[in-house]
């Protein structure tokens, strides 16, 4: 068993091979926070980045990334230096609880150490080499695995919250915010996912949830709205089949609005690398 401080210097050594660490918050569950964020690594991952981006699956009891990019056959190996990562579509390294279960039906009962040691040993034993990006599925809330992460990883570059047009998801954004700023995490934006349904008959879209949400909590506490993803029947069929919904689907608004939200962010980690 590795000493604290040993883990410490082992994460702080794996995390400065990563250039961008993005972390993805949601204040509560239902909003598609795991399939945004396994979109947004393939958005990554396609802008001209194959095989350095990396997903960490941090929802210890409920790991669903493996799944939502077809990766659950491919498996974690280990070497000298630590863990490999499992490699998924477009080379996207991906380590999850997912892969250390013996079957489908096997729960993970654990109480909030055993996930936040769960956590940190994935930090601190998994080789992700150079990355470009690492994006961090959390489960939702703001509870031990939010806040292992956010006391783990050194110099965190931002985190992307991801809501729904609903009131009640709103109220709970504000949560989230206040998490980040409490804990000093510089906040890159709010997504507002399942924003109007796009009718597959005829591509017309519909709001049947409230419209706007998002944008007006974002203006509200002065955080960058970084977009509004359609619900699109497509998407939930990609993630069941396992197939990269984007690469699947991209001439699809949802895609393009997935590719869209990812320059947005890179824009904006390059204004803030220019400022003195």
């Amino acid at each position: 068993m590795r000493e604290i401080s040993e883990i410490n210097e082992l994460i702080k050594t794996r995390m400065s091979k990563i250039k961008r660490k993005i972390v993805v918050l949601s204040g509560k569950g239902g909003v598609g926070k795991s399939v945004v964020t396994a979109n947004l690594a393939l958005a990554l991952a396609w802008h001209g980045r194959p095989n350095l981006i990396g997903v960490l699956d941090a929802d210890i009891t409920g790991p669903s990334i493996p799944k939502i990019l077809n990766a659950r056959k491919q498996f974690l190996s280990v070497g000298p230096p630590g863990i490999f990562p499992a490699i998924g579509p477009l080379g996207i390294k991906i380590i999850s609880m997912d892969y250390l279960l013996p079957n489908d039906e096997t729960p993970v009962i654990w109480r909030g150490p055993m996930k936040a040691s769960a956590i940190r040993q994935f930090l601190a034993e998994i080789v992700w080499g150079d990355l470009e990006y690492l994006l961090v599925d959390l489960p939702p809330g703001t509870g031990d695995e939010a806040l292992t992460i956010a006391q783990s990883i050194p110099s965190i570059n931002g985190v992307v919250i991801v809501t729904i047009p609903s009131e009640v998801s709103q109220l709970v954004v504000r949560k989230a915010v206040s998490f980040c700023r409490m804990l000093n995490l510089p906040i890159i934006g709010i997504i507002e996912n399942m924003s109007g349904f796009i009718c597959p008959k005829c591509g017309v879209e519909i709001n049947i949830l409230r419209y706007g949400g998002g944008e007006r909590i974002a203006k509200d506490m002065s955080i960058e709205f970084l977009g509004r993803i359609p619900l699109d029947q497509r998407i939930c069929e990609a993630s069941d089949k396992g197939v990269p919904f984007i690469v699947e689907y991209y001439e699809t608004p949802a895609a393009k609005a997935f590719m869209s939200i990812v320059e947005k962010i890179e824009n904006i980690f390059s204004k803030n690398q220019s400022k003195p």
